[in-house]
């Protein structure tokens, strides 16, 4: 049976902080629903009540036009090695594009990428832990160097080109003000 609590306990940041992967859920008042996996060094708990988490270049823009329409989101870990768990934080998130104000406060605590696309600020108001029996295990090889060496090659003009065809928009057309919350031009 799940645990429910109002906020993240010492040993959920503990597990949190051990894990490779995570997912992130949103979705508008309509329209899809998504789920999407994020790995590498992109998410750091900033206290019990709030986590943020880097967003890198990617084919959609789901979690930015999902969060500016409906702030709802949740993030779920599972233990893929040692004791079974299923994690999850439910909460209203901000989405952070460079012009806005604490874009440098955050940015400043991942490794520097041209690939950032966005940051998440995720205010919890609810954490539910979970048994976790039925997920498998896993080995961790390490994490894929294809976006890193993709986007270098790219370069800053590159990266911006890209959003401006592929991440405007959201598979069910809402916006995702990329162009316009980024300073450059459409």
């Amino acid at each position: 049976m799940g645990k429910q609590y109002l906020e993240l306990t010492p040993q959920h940041i503990d597990f949190i902080q051990q894990q490779k992967i995570f997912f992130v859920a949103t979705a508008a008042q309509t329209g899809s629903v998504n789920l999407s996996p994020k790995g590498g060094d992109s998410l750091r708990v900033i206290d019990h009540k709030t986590i943020v988490w880097q967003n890198l270049t990617g084919s959609g823009n789901e979690s930015a036009a999902h969060t500016i329409k409906n702030p709802r989101m949740t993030l779920m870990w599972c233990a893929f090695e040692g004791a079974p768990l299923i994690l999850r934080t439910y909460g209203n998130a901000t989405v952070l594009h460079q012009t806005d104000p604490q874009w440098q406060k955050y940015l400043a605590l991942f490794p520097a990428s041209v690939a950032t696309r966005q940051l998440f600020v995720l205010d919890i108001n609810l954490v539910q832990s979970s048994c976790g029996m039925s997920v498998p295990l896993f080995d961790y090889q390490g994490d894929r160097d294809e976006l890193a060496a993709w986007s270098e090659k790219q370069g800053k003009e590159g990266i911006e080109a890209y959003w401006r065809k592929k991440n405007q928009q959201s598979i069910d057309g809402f916006e995702t003000e990329i162009v316009i919350r980024t300073g450059i031009d459409s």
